[in-house]
């Protein structure tokens, strides 16, 4: 079998699989958050936070629980990390330095999970499992408790309440994540990832010395990574690791998990609107983007000419024998159009344009599917946008899904747009203009631009991937990423939830023979049209410079 067969064969099991899970997830997720029913073990939980889970938020309460509850857990990771030589099961590690402990905690609470560590070698199993992973559940449900805060925004009327985030939070991770986790982390045991509590251990007799391992929770804190489109390895090597992904199959299974969650999320879009075809029209808009830019990776991958490629199947540098070109392709692309930020493979190594793709899929906002509720957020967001643009074309007054945009509304969807934006260039202008962080860059010119590029557009965009090639661990980087990181997470939630509180203090106008029909291909197209155009008018120069050059002078 030819490698782009058993690449398209990969890709069509996945899309199967996903359509398998669209309707009951997305079904199941819509009662979660429709239930005034409380489970005992969620009432046990709100009597321990003293939160009433009856009590309805308008949008500034909402945003102060979000606020407060990732402060909280910033705080909480970052004393974790900077105590773990005094506490047990470290496996003697060290504490975390301050700047990379505050690194570490903004992108774990943040939902990016960058790493400017070994994990191996610097965390310790209750960092691990006691801290990150748990982050790995919450900043998920965050994400996707805020997604539907603005889907009630749409769904409401005269109401301005946008429900209790605390119960929002509560159900995510009780209902949705955990159960899903456990049955992926079963499956990935079943496939040969690892799951105990050993110390390091010595592997065999290599050039005259040992290789030394650590095991972990590998398996349970792999599945939340990829259902939570968290992305933070137990190991440097992430996804690329034998202990964290071991066969083709558990890889596919990885690539379904990091995408069912912000797939599924649009059809509970559309029914808590009262419009499937609306969800249906947002899931179009997603895998059209999805499915372009898995065959431009491809194409770019395999299209190489010279007898080294020809025998390899295409360009393998940097990738697992085990995965091929193909299956290394979907995971990349699948990777950096969501949150996930999780590798199976060294995007550094891609050919030029090939990483640029990567790039470009982070910078549209990772909303093809996007995150965990950051996907859709972000594409709803966008449709408003387009929506927008409509309106001017024909002399209207923007319509969507029976609310009006007025000028309050659109500049809450503008500033949107544009916070994630000025965070990457502003810091990539900042770290090529300084003389200290270019010293980080392993390689110059076209390639060493894209390394600083990739770096703040996978921080500000909650990303997490990196690279390769650049020395993030030191106190610019750690610092200003980290900055990134949270400004890129949490300033554009104000601008959501405060959309959605003006959307739901409305009353729903009635749909007219003007109104734009947002749930017809049209639509969707010109949605996709808005997106890339707005995404290449804003990131196109930066792009020029580095990938673009690198792929045009291969």
């Amino acid at each position: 079998m030819s490698p782009v067969l058993a690449g398209v064969l990969q890709l069509l099991a996945l899309i199967a699989a996903l359509a398998l899970a669209y309707v009951p997830l997305g079904d199941y997720m819509a009662k979660v958050y429709s239930s005034d029913k409380h489970w005992r073990v969620e009432k046990w939980i709100y009597k321990g936070i003293g939160a009433n889970p009856n009590t309805e938020m308008r949008w500034p309460a909402y945003l102060r629980g979000v606020l407060a509850f990732s402060a909280v857990g910033v705080l909480f990771l970052y004393l974790l990390q900077r105590l773990q030589g005094h506490l047990p099961g470290s496996l003697g590690f060290a504490a975390i330095d301050p700047d990379q402990a505050f690194n570490t905690a903004a992108s774990f609470v943040s939902n990016t999970n960058w790493q400017s560590y070994y994990g191996e070698q610097a965390m310790g199993h209750v960092v691990q499992t006691g801290g990150l992973a748990v982050q790995n559940f919450v900043s998920a449900a965050v994400g996707i408790a805020v997604a539907v805060a603005l889907v009630r925004g749409f769904s409401r009327s005269r109401a301005g309440e946008l429900g209790n985030f605390w119960a929002d939070l509560v159900r995510g991770t009780i209902r949705i994540l955990l159960p899903l986790s456990v049955v992926a982390a079963i499956v990935l045991v079943a496939c040969g990832a690892i799951q105990n509590f050993s110390g390091i251990h010595s592997v065999g007799q290599f050039m005259g010395g040992s290789q030394q391992w650590n095991g972990g929770a590998v398996a349970s804190q792999e599945a939340i990574k990829e259902i939570g489109t968290n992305g933070g390895g137990y190991f440097n090597a992430n996804s690329a690791h034998p202990f964290e992904n071991p066969t083709p199959f558990s890889n596919l299974f990885e690539i379904f998990l990091l995408l069912v969650i912000p797939f599924a999320l649009t059809r509970t879009f559309g029914r808590m609107v009262g419009s499937l075809k609306q969800g249906y029209a947002i899931l179009a808009t997603m895998a059209t983007i999805w499915l372009g830019f898995i065959a431009l990776m491809m194409w770019t991958e395999f299209a190489h000419h010279g007898p080294a490629f020809q025998i390899a199947g295409g360009a393998m540098e940097g990738k697992e024998n085990r995965f091929g070109v193909g299956a290394s392709s979907i995971f990349a692309v699948s990777t950096t159009l969501t949150s996930t930020g999780a590798v199976n493979s060294f995007h550094s190594s891609f050919t030029g344009l090939g990483g640029g793709i990567t790039i470009l899929g982070m910078q549209l906002g990772e909303i093809a599917p996007g995150g965990t509720g950051s996907g859709l957020y972000g594409m709803l967001i966008m449709a408003i946008i387009a929506v927008f643009i409509a309106g001017l074309m024909v002399g209207r007054t923007p319509e969507y899904l029976g609310k009006k945009l007025g000028t309050r509304e659109i500049k809450f969807a503008a500033c949107y747009i544009l916070i994630t934006p000025a965070l990457v260039l502003v810091f990539t202008a900042a770290a090529m203009a300084l003389p200290t962080p270019g010293h980080s860059m392993t390689n110059s010119g076209a390639h060493g631009f894209s390394e600083i590029l990739y770096a703040y557009s996978s921080g500000a965009n909650n990303n997490g991937s990196a690279f390769a090639g650049l020395n993030a661990d030191t106190q610019w980087f750690n610092s200003t990423i980290g900055i990134a990181m949270l400004l890129g997470r949490f300033l554009p939630m104000v601008f959501v939830l405060a959309l959605a509180g003006s959307l739901a203090e409305q009353k729903p106008v009635p749909a007219t023979a003007g109104t734009l029909r947002t749930e017809k291909p049209l639509f969707t197209g010109l949605l996709v049209g808005a997106i890339l155009i707005i995404t290449g008018l804003t990131y196109f120069p930066a792009l020029a410079l580095g990938p673009l050059a690198e792929g045009l002078a291969s």
